[in-house]
């Protein structure tokens, strides 16, 4: 399994679930600042058209294109579901945000063989390891 920062290193589509419209909350600043980096976002949410600049999908199924890494803002109990839509997708890997533990969504995750983070940030992880997709 990748460390949490080889996963971010060597990932470039980042699919957000839960991403939010309202910058005052992290699911808005952390893919904000992800993008800022070079990362590309493409956000999931059932409500919104719009996020970053990008088409928000209602849901992973629905993305048309590879990602290469699934970052969650959602409850750990939709956590296990989101994990589902992962493997089923063929995402290799899965990143549970800050505060976001589950044991059952990380055992889905290692049979299925992805990479797994749980409880951690993006962008500290980012910044303490100094990384950026940009040239």
């Amino acid at each position: 399994m990748r460390s949490a920062q080889q996963i971010l290193a060597e990932s470039a589509v980042i699919a957000v679930v839960g991403a939010s419209r309202d910058p005052s909350k992290a699911a808005h600043r952390v893919p904000a600042e992800m993008q800022r980096y070079g990362w590309r976002i493409i956000p999931v949410n059932p409500t919104a058209d719009e996020l970053f600049g990008e088409p928000v999908y209602r849901s992973l199924a629905d993305i048309p294109h590879p990602v290469d890494l699934v970052d969650v803002f959602r409850p750990a109990e939709q956590a296990v579901q989101v994990v589902r839509d992962a493997v089923a997708i063929g995402a290799p890997a899965v990143w549970l945000q800050l505060g976001i533990v589950s044991p059952q969504a990380r055992l889905i995750a290692e049979q299925a063989g992805l990479d797994y983070v749980e409880n951690r940030c993006l962008i500290v992880e980012r910044a303490a390891a100094g990384l950026t997709r940009l040239g």
